[in-house]
């Protein structure tokens, strides 16, 4: 009986170890699962950032294509009346 009473116990403390190395390794899984949260929020927080960003690009991207072709509309409307006061002046020449 005493045998059998000295298996038990040995095989009981076995247990217990194995069951403190097993609530190690889960708090460490705890804390890397907390770790990876944590990285995700700044990376999803980051993600927005840079989307915010970028539609504030984009819409003075547009702002300025429209501010440029207004030149350019302007350029050529004083470049074409500069040819007609030109052509103007030479036939009236001639």
């Amino acid at each position: 009986m005493a045998e059998e009473e000295e298996v038990l116990r040995r095989r009981n403390e076995e247990l217990e170890r194995e069951l403190k190395r097993s609530l190690v390794r889960e708090e460490k899984m705890k804390m890397e699962l907390q770790r990876t949260w944590e990285r995700l929020r700044v990376a999803e927080e980051a993600e927005e950032r840079l989307c915010s960003q970028l539609g504030e690009l984009e819409a003075e991207g547009v702002d300025q294509a429209r501010a440029y072709r207004e030149r350019l509309v302007m350029l050529m409307e004083q470049l074409s009346a500069a040819q007609k006061i030109i052509e103007s002046a030479s036939v009236q020449r001639s």
